[in-house]
């Protein structure tokens, strides 16, 4: 199955894209909304696209080939957006798209995960456990695998309650604490099984798989998303245009909490809601595909340099 981008025209339509635009795809990934920009406008548009993952920029570079466009690829974090752009000599955006990816409440299925292939981001392979976006990890940086086998229980606990929002976050840290007295625990698939078993069997009534939100608070720990986000928001507010949008689509309430006090501070200094409340999507588009049912679209347009 091919990855599908999540309210696809909402976020094009919302930026207001227009000819002689700087627009910088934040979040490239699989390249759909890249994909579409370039469909619509070709090279009267000048698009920015980075990833942090390499693969994901030459998967992104070769479905991008049959468009006549200008697109200039940055194999980087988007916390460091005022860095990519002052490498680029460039000192003002028009449009930015933050799509930020993973759902929180929806079971990603592997065929979704391939730029993430092989680092434990799936609880449907049984992979080494390490959660992280960097596709070389050194020695000293954080794993999944450092904090289940290493963290004491009440900050595991701590952990899951915060960033995965998880109700069973007591147990589920018991039961981790008590699989790596026996033994480390060193895949994905171990991870899922520890905490299938120190769940209720019908957690969530079966909606999400049992170990979403365990996964959910590792990755956002490991990659440390929450401050990224907040730190690019501010990054690329600052160098906006006047006139110019940012469209932010999140997946779970701790980034669209994030996004949408931000924006609310950023009304009462030269900002616009576009809309007051998140555009979710469509009934027909979660039918079609069932991961655009978490997510929320903001945006926000800048009314003068601040």
């Amino acid at each position: 199955m091919s990855h599908i981008p999540v309210l696809l025209n909402e976020a094009t339509e919302g930026l207001e894209i227009a000819a002689g635009d700087v627009f910088v795809d934040a979040t490239l990934g699989a390249g759909g909304h890249t994909e579409e920009v370039c469909r619509l406008f070709g090279r009267s548009v000048r698009l920015i696209a980075v990833d942090r993952d390499q693969g994901a920029i030459e998967r992104s570079r070769k479905r991008l080939a049959q468009y006549p466009c200008d697109v200039v690829y940055v194999n980087d974090n988007f916390r460091n957006f005022s860095t990519i752009l002052n490498d680029l000599s460039m000192p003002a955006v028009d449009k930015v798209l933050f799509d930020l990816g993973f759902s929180s409440d929806q079971l990603v299925p592997p065929e979704e995960l391939e730029d993430e292939e092989g680092r434990g981001f799936s609880f449907q392979r049984d992979e080494p456990l390490l959660m992280t976006y960097e596709r070389d990890p050194s020695a000293s940086s954080l794993t999944a695998k450092e904090i289940v086998n290493e963290w004491p229980e009440e900050k595991l606990a701590e952990l899951l309650r915060e960033l995965g929002e998880e109700k069973f976050a007591n147990r589920i840290a018991g039961a981790i604490v008590l699989r790596r007295k026996e033994r480390n625990i060193e895949t994905s698939g171990d991870l899922a099984n520890v905490v299938k078993q120190a769940v209720p069997p019908n957690y969530e009534r079966g909606r999400i798989h049992p170990a979403t939100r365990t996964f959910q608070a590792l990755r956002i720990a490991v990659n440390g998303e929450l401050t990224a986000l907040s730190e690019a928001l501010k990054a690329a507010w600052k160098r906006l245009n006047p006139q110019g949008r940012i469209a932010v689509i999140s997946f779970n309430s701790l980034e669209d909490r994030i996004v949408k006090r931000y924006f609310k501070e950023l009304s009462t200094q030269g900002g616009e809601l576009i809309v007051k409340k998140p555009i979710t999507a469509s009934g027909d588009e979660i039918k079609a595909n069932p991961r655009a049912r978490s997510a929320k679209l903001r945006i926000i347009k800048k009314e003068k340099f601040s």
